[in-house]
């Protein structure tokens, strides 16, 4: 056994082995210092060669799990695993721009004293919204979380439908993100059908709000009814009790105008409709940073402003730049600067045009490519009823099953990530930026070539 354990190569050694990587060396070292102590644990001491490959897959594996581009041929626009909204040209620059000098975050120019965080996006988004006012937070359920902690200081039932408690992305539940902010949840209602007379026999002296979430990402057919705003608003007011709407994706525009079939609630509507406060997020059909955005009556909003929590939740400068750049395209109406907005309205001609490209520059590869029609969708929680007519490569291959075929896809540099679907990969278009084709291209020709077909990895 001793004589086995001497045969353990010291880490100088494994480290002069495995060259260069692009990982700093810290971490290689310590993965090297894990290899062999996993080594010193086991039993017959693998050769040199077997643990550098092993630490080789390890170093791999991690380099990407790193933040990285990907190019999105799922055909889900909004896809939350893949960082939902992409910037536009501009938020990129104001980004680029705010992170790399110091800039007037809290300093008001004009009189050279402590300014106010978000002043200008605030003015751009309670425009935008048709509100008197309006801030933000870093994200849609940290919206949530302030105005119901807010609003339950002194009372602490929240009125909501039972359709509405919803489950959102990362297995959350709206009545779990609720009672975490500390309040009580009065449920009204069944699953189908909540009626005024549920509303108004409910408030009582422990009512805090009135809460309405939008099935944005789900939907109930057959016998179902809910109040309209309205009328809500008109009890909510008799009450003098504040009604509150989560909109979750927040469409700035209407949807219709997208070329989609269904309409998405904006919060200008909500608003005119009575509601006190909506909330929304940024990094959705607003297709700006991760952010949650609250408009509505400006004291509410001030009183918002003013709790201990904001401060925990507020954006930091580089989310409030892109954000700023986001609002104002949506103010010029320049859909063009708003990627999401823009692959909603690429023609399917278009689409198309291009996947017969990469198809004719494809044709001596060892793959059966087809381009055929395809169905996106929005994704992050938008219209799920709402399918989008797309076109997509339906890939195979006689030397790669479509999960192989994925696999080494995704681990091309960018990653190439598409669906296997009927025994086929899949790759749709709608998702794809033009000048992404040529990177798709490339990252199939390696999946297929004979050096890659040895060693099992599709590097780029």
């Amino acid at each position: 056994m001793k004589t086995e354990r001497r045969a353990i190569p010291p880490v100088g050694r494994v480290i002069d082995a495995l060259g260069s990587t692009n990982l700093p060396r810290p971490v290689v070292i310590d993965l090297v210092r894990r290899a062999l102590a996993r080594v010193r644990s086991g039993g017959a001491v693998p050769s040199l060669e077997e643990i550098v490959a092993q630490i080789r897959n390890e170093i791999a594996d991690l380099e990407r799990s790193r933040l990285q581009p990907v190019i999105n041929g799922t055909g889900i626009i909004i896809h939350t695993n893949f960082g939902r909204a992409p910037l536009g040209s501009e938020a990129i620059r104001a980004i680029t721009e705010i992170g790399s000098s110091y800039n007037n975050l809290e300093f008001d120019l004009t009189s050279g004293t402590r300014g106010q965080r978000g002043g200008h996006l605030e003015r751009g988004l309670a425009r935008l919204c048709g509100s008197e006012a309006a801030t933000v937070v870093n994200n849609c359920a940290a919206a949530l979380v302030l105005i119901v902690r807010h609003l339950t200081r002194k009372k602490p039932e929240v009125i909501i439908s039972r359709g509405e408690l919803v489950q959102i992305g990362g297995g959350f539940r709206i009545g779990e993100i609720l009672e975490a902010s500390g309040a009580r949840l009065r449920e009204v209602g069944a699953t189908n059908q909540t009626t005024m007379e549920d509303y108004a026999a409910a408030i009582g002296p422990e009512t805090a709000l009135i809460l309405k979430v939008h099935q944005s990402n789900f939907f109930m057919s057959g016998f179902t009814g809910m109040p309209p705003n309205e009328e809500l608003a008109r009890l909510a007011k008799a009450k003098h009790v504040p009604f509150v709407e989560d909109l979750g994706s927040g469409a700035l525009v209407a949807t219709e105008k997208l070329g989609l079939s269904e309409h998405e609630p904006t919060p200008n509507e909500s608003l005119k409709r009575g509601v006190d406060l909506v909330c929304f997020s940024g990094d959705k059909l607003l297709g700006g940073p991760q952010a949650g955005i609250i408009a509505g009556k400006a004291r509410l909003i001030t009183a918002l402003k003013r709790e201990p929590l904001f401060r925990a939740l507020r954006c930091d400068k580089l989310v409030l730049a892109g954000l700023a750049a986001t609002v104002e395209a949506h103010l010029r109406q320049d859909w063009a600067e708003i990627p999401v907005l823009s692959l909603l309205r690429v023609s399917v001609a278009e689409l198309r045009a291009r996947a017969q490209e990469l198809v004719a520059r494809s044709r001596s590869l060892s793959l059966k490519i087809a381009v055929i029609e395809s169905q996106a969708e929005i994704g992050g929680g938008a219209l799920p009823r709402v399918v989008i007519p797309s076109i997509a490569l339906e890939i195979s291959s006689l030397d790669l099953s479509p999960n192989e075929l994925a696999a080494r896809l995704r681990r091309a540099r960018p990653s190439v990530v598409g669906r296997v679907a009927q025994n086929r990969f899949h790759l749709d278009f709608r998702a794809i930026f033009p000048e992404q084709d040529e990177a798709v291209a490339m990252a199939l020709a390696r999946a297929v070539s004979s050096a890659d077909n040895q060693t099992g990895h599709a590097e780029a």
